[in-house]
């Protein structure tokens, strides 16, 4: 999952020509912690999402959706060997961490 939304997030800056070290310093961290994202060597917080997700000026599920794409395609090839609890964890955390963006952003809208 990691590695998946990592290089979604690399993506974003590559095709935008912004280095690692002007992202990092964005987000207030450092350029090796950045590169672990990116590598999808540490877990993503949702604060970092909807960092990433401003500077971009794209939405976070712009970030996340390619965790369906690639888990629906598999699914449907019958590549999956049938859910893992880690995969079912993996899950249930991207549903929680979408939620609480979302009622991040609509709690801002209301004010």
């Amino acid at each position: 999952m990691n590695a998946l939304l990592g290089k979604r997030i690399r993506s974003f800056r590559t095709d935008r020509d912004l280095t690692q070290e002007y992202v990092a310093e964005y987000l207030g961290i450092s350029r090796q912690k950045y590169a672990r994202i990116e590598n999808g060597a540490v877990n993503i917080t949702l604060d970092i999402l909807i960092k990433v997700a401003e500077l971009f000026q794209i939405e976070v599920s712009d970030i996340t959706k390619v965790l369906d794409k690639d888990a629906t395609t598999a699914y449907r090839k019958g590549e999956s060997q049938g859910a893992s609890v880690n995969t079912v964890y993996e899950m249930l955390d991207l549903f929680y961490a979408n939620k609480h963006a979302y009622e991040r952003m609509t709690y801002k809208d209301k004010e």
